[in-house]
């Protein structure tokens, strides 16, 4: 019994007491293990817009066919319709308000009506009419983005062309301007515009007909409907 303790048995007490160490040490190795943390995606920022923005339309510029000569009873006037390309340039202070310039030129011939039809046409001018509105834009349609302005004009008349007159000087003037139209956007940038103006635009002129000077208002009050392209910088 002395023989086995002495050597086989010590040495399967030897067994034991290291395999309780290894127990032991098992449980603290194992919470000292820590996995690594998982990172979550980067997700890339939606770029930011710059606040300008252009349109390029191409304008239908309807006149309302009213006018008088002073002192000449049942006079009336008529104006052609034009079609021209135009630039605008919005500014946006923030994602609803924005403010909007447009630029281009139109050219109309004037026409007499009631007792001047007989004048047929009293001549040509042509147009620049720089119209200024603050818009507000509603920015919960998703890609269709409506929006209303108001603001004012200011029209030149330049090149002026007597016909059957001898002379025309209609008056550059200041008028008032009401807007609605949308864009449709196609992506962050480009879109579709479609836009109608109401000008408030009732000039003085000055003529001269068979050597009688006269005066008398254009009664022109466009309607501007234009569609085209949106870029967004």
């Amino acid at each position: 019994m002395s023989t086995w303790f002495g050597g086989n048995g010590a040495c399967a007490v030897l067994v034991l007491a290291a395999g309780v160490g290894m127990g032991a040490a098992l449980p603290a190795q194992a919470a000292d293990m820590t996995l690594p943390a998982v990172k979550a995606p980067v997700v890339a920022p939606v770029e930011a817009l710059s606040p300008w923005q252009i349109r390029l339309r191409l304008l239908g510029v309807l006149p309302q066919d009213k006018g008088s000569v002073n002192g000449v009873p049942g006079s009336d006037l008529k104006y052609s319709d034009s079609v021209v390309p135009e630039l605008d340039i919005s500014y946006y202070f923030t994602e609803n308000w924005a403010a909007e310039l447009i630029l281009g030129v139109t050219k109309h011939d004037i026409n007499g009506a009631g007792s001047l039809a007989g004048l047929g046409k009293i001549g040509s001018t042509w147009l620049l009419p720089p119209t200024l509105t603050l818009q507000y834009h509603f920015t919960e349609f998703g890609a269709f983005k409506p929006y209303v302005g108001a603001g004012v004009n200011y029209t030149w008349f330049f090149n002026q062309k007597a016909d059957s007159a001898d002379d025309l000087d209609v008056k550059s003037t200041f008028g008032w301007a009401l807007q609605a139209g949308f864009d449709y956007m196609i992506d962050q940038h480009w879109g579709f515009n479609v836009d109608v103006k109401k000008l408030f635009l009732k000039p003085d002129f000055d003529v001269t007909v068979a050597g009688t000077p006269l005066t008398g208002k254009a009664d022109l009050d466009p309607w501007i409907v234009g569609v085209g392209v949106t870029y967004r910088f």
